[in-house]
């Protein structure tokens, strides 16, 4: 396999890289300053969503999607050089609409979302209006490790049946074991599933 760069990616690479050079690194201690000011560590510092309308403005924008409807139609192997260049600064990603774990869920919402879905979930986060979290917990699995997941999924007849102790948040995905990954139709089903719990 071929992992040189294309005349595409390293056009890409120096748009990213002069992006990062001119508006990102310059801004790294304004985003200091902005959290500190704050007095909240979690504060989410103004200059992120400035560099945000920059960077869509310069067409870098919503780069990890394959899917040339909703990103920029890239390869992951086109892709990973940008999202090295970007992973240099931890809040860099964000302003390149690039930043986990959003681009998972923009992901499966584009892939297996119904137009409803899509139109209130999908469309705010490929515009950078909301953001999204991946939430999961399980009392006797003490991991972060979805390998580790417990918690079933089960088709019985028309229903699902959640087979779990004391769930209290749930993703619904067959992480545990992927060659057992359910259909298309049946993670379709379990979106709107979850949507209408």
């Amino acid at each position: 396999m071929d992992f040189g760069y294309s005349e595409k990616v390293n056009e890409l690479r120096g748009q990213v890289t002069d992006f990062m050079d001119r508006y990102v690194y310059p801004n790294e201690q304004t985003y200091r300053q902005q959290i500190a000011a704050s007095g909240n560590p979690f504060h989410h510092a103004e200059i992120v969503d400035d560099l945000k309308a920059t960077a869509r403005a310069a067409g870098l924008w919503n780069l990890f999607l394959p899917d040339k409807e909703y990103g920029a139609g890239l390869t992951n192997l086109e892709y990973a050089p940008l999202a090295e260049i970007t992973g240099r600064v931890h809040w860099a990603p964000e302003v390149f609409n690039c930043n986990a774990p959003d681009t998972g869920n923009m992901e499966l919402l584009a892939e297996f979302g119904t137009e409803q879905q899509r139109e209130q979930w999908l469309r705010p986060l490929l515009d950078g209006e909301i953001r999204s979290a991946f939430c999961m917990t399980e009392p006797e699995v003490a991991s972060s490790d979805a390998t580790n997941i417990a918690t079933r999924i089960e088709r019985d007849g028309d229903e699902y049946v959640l087979r779990a102790s004391d769930v209290r948040k749930l993703s619904a995905r067959a992480a545990r074991q992927p060659e057992a990954m359910p259909s298309r139709e049946t993670q379709r089903e379990t979106l709107e599933m979850g949507r209408s719990a």
